[in-house]
């Protein structure tokens, strides 16, 4: 039986290996996240590329199936508000994380834009979209 501290340090050990390996290919990085956005430098979409090929061979072998749904309310200007911020800031939620690790301090400006962009979501949602809870991530 797993005990709440072999699953802590399963996640902390996870953590640090997907950290190291995010922060080695490039990710961490604002020059090479704004080359992947301009369109200069492919090798960060071939980066997704792979990692999609590879879940989508895991999810074969464990014959994982999902029947589309409705699209939810939120999805389309969720991705474009989330699109916008990763490439003005230079990451998505884990990223800042990533680099405020590695030494990168302007990261932290991300960090706080993502904690009260997270707040803002859930005020009008609250008081104007009443969608369901889950909707405004964490």
């Amino acid at each position: 039986m797993r005990t709440r501290g072999t699953i802590l340090l399963a996640n902390i050990i996870t953590g640090l290996a997907l950290g190291f390996t995010v922060t080695n290919i490039g990710f961490g990085d604002y020059a090479e996240l704004n080359r992947m956005f301009t369109f200069q430098d492919l090798r960060m979409f071939f980066s997704f590329a792979g990692a999609v090929g590879i879940i989508v061979c895991v999810f074969a072998l464990l014959r994982v199936r999902r029947t589309p749904g409705r699209i939810h309310a939120g999805v389309i200007p969720g991705a474009v508000l989330f699109g916008t911020g990763w490439a003005i800031s230079g990451g998505c939620p884990a990223i800042p994380i990533v680099q405020v690790a590695s030494g990168y301090l302007p990261a932290l400006v991300t960090l706080v834009g993502v904690a009260v962009g997270i707040g803002l979501c859930r005020w009008a949602n609250a008081r104007y979209f009443h969608l369901d809870r889950g909707s405004c991530g964490l």
